[in-house]
């Protein structure tokens, strides 16, 4: 039994564990705040995918307006974006994957599903880098003040005069027509590009795209402890739930120095501090969410089994969060580590802090424990990430402020109706993330078992009936749109 714990738990640190590069120069790993790193686990990229011969993906740059609005504005900046022209000629469609809150990498453009139909059409790949991420930064600091130059549509106008200036300056390309690809937060950017700029794309693919802005998240841990009694059955869902609940009842019953020591907590915990319980309470169920919203084959189960090893509840969830955590001594779970990780990411560009804004400033997401359906307690309400708005960035982001601006969102952008044409769009039916985007009944396929943005590779014999269907329909209606 002590071997499988440690290989699983060897496991489980390298599945939650993060690149150094990710962090800038944050001290060390763990010096890096739990609610942070989980969340981080949450918002990269997409699956990179399997390479299997060599392309010539070249990485180039093109300048962007600072702010596409205001004319008085003349500052630029520089965008990246790779480009691979293997399959060029005369008039070959452009296929361009969209960046999200991620580097972009040669892989999307290399291999997987949007690879193999550019080869069938004989098209251009281009993968766009979004801004304020990766390379692509456009100011000196990421402060409150910098950061208002990050907003959807602002990255959606650099997109609009990427096609335009790409087109104008290949003079195979003056006609070609143009499809777009995303997943997660770049699938909504699919969608809303096509709402606002229709006549310059034929169509798009948009896979795991929320599209309802929505402060309190309440449905994402739903999901996530349905994916987990679904496919890891009762009784690992009923350790999780119990386990959890053990662990919340010792904080408030005089046996909190009994939970701290389980949880192997650093002394400068607070259990009296509220924002100091729904930081830990949080990550530790971010642990299972970023299980259940990139879950392959066989790893809930895996992880399940691990759970259901230990003789109790508190001590399988607590030995889980340690591995998963990966940190070589005590856990830093304070509420002002956060604040302190962000803060110090003004200087220190770390892309956790752009995606955090725009949380606040456009579409909230916060996954909460409001529901009494899902396993994870009840000890991290949405008021932890909005709270956390207002000390990362300022007082203005007070509650009302932030339901205004993700009103807002939904108003520009049509919510749960964005009135677009030519847009496949494709659901996991175990991603924590479908409830905010469109079900069947919409039109977008829902693909049973699967999970966030899992369809981006080649159709394989390893794909299900389901998946295979929905790669195939695809592939019909972009044949269709290039018709």
């Amino acid at each position: 039994m002590s071997t499988m714990r440690t290989v699983i738990g060897l496991a489980l640190a390298l599945v939650f564990s993060f690149s150094l590069a990710h962090v800038a120069e944050w001290k060390n790993a763990k010096d890096l705040p739990i609610l942070v790193k989980t969340m981080k686990e949450l918002h990269r990229g997409p699956p990179k995918q399997t390479v299997l011969k060599r392309a010539n993906v070249e990485e180039k740059w093109i300048a962007q307006k600072l702010d596409h609005f205001d004319e008085s504005n003349t500052q630029t900046y520089q965008m990246r974006y790779l480009v691979n022209d293997e399959f060029q000629e005369e008039g070959s469609p452009i296929f361009i994957y969209l960046g999200g809150e991620w580097a972009i990498e040669d892989s999307m453009v290399s291999a997987g599903h949007w690879y193999d139909m550019a080869q069938e059409h004989k098209g251009v790949l281009i993968y766009t880098e979004h801004r304020y991420y990766g390379e692509s930064i456009p100011t000196t600091t990421m402060s409150t003040e910098h950061l208002q130059y990050l907003h959807v549509k602002q990255a959606l106008a650099d997109v609009a005069h990427f096609i335009e200036t790409y087109k104008s300056e290949n003079s195979q390309l003056t006609n070609s027509k143009v499809l777009l690809a995303g997943g997660s937060y770049s699938a909504t950017m699919v969608v809303w590009f096509k709402r606002l700029y229709p006549d310059l794309v034929e169509g798009g693919w948009a896979s795991s795209a929320p599209l309802l802005a929505k402060v309190d998240f309440t449905e994402y841990k739903e999901v996530v402890g349905r994916a987990f009694l679904q496919l890891g059955g009762q009784q690992c869902y009923n350790r999780i739930n119990n386990g959890i609940a053990e662990l919340e009842s010792m904080f408030e019953n005089n046996r909190a120095a009994e939970a701290r020591a389980m949880l192997r907590l650093c002394s400068s915990f607070d259990d009296k501090n509220d924002l100091d319980l729904w930081t830990l309470f949080g990550s530790i169920s971010n642990i299972f969410s970023g299980v259940a919203q990139y879950q392959r084959y066989g790893e809930i189960e895996y992880y399940c089994d691990f759970l259901l090893s230990f003789d109790d509840d508190a001590t399988a969830i607590a030995n889980f969060a340690y591995w998963a955590w990966g940190y070589p001594s005590c856990i830093d779970a304070r509420y002002s580590g956060t604040v302190e990780y962000y803060l110090w990411s003004i200087e220190n560009f770390s892309a956790s802090r752009p995606w955090y804004y725009q949380t606040c400033n456009e579409y909230g997401w916060y996954q909460s424990s409001g529901s009494n359906n899902q396993p994870f307690g009840n000890k991290f309400p949405a008021l932890l990430y909005t709270t956390l708005c207002a000390d990362v960035f300022g007082t203005q982001f007070t509650n009302e402020n932030i339901g205004l601006s993700v009103s807002q969102t939904n108003i520009d952008f049509g919510g749960m109706a964005p009135e677009v044409e030519n847009i496949y769009m494709t659901h996991g039916g175990l991603d924590p993330w479908n409830p905010m985007g469109h079900g069947v009944t919409e039109g977008a396929t829902v693909i049973t078992n699967a999970s966030h943005c899992a369809d981006f590779g080649s159709i394989d014999a390893g794909d299900t009936a389901e998946m295979r269907a929905s790669k195939e329909r695809l592939a019909e209606l972009v044949r269709e749109w290039l018709a």
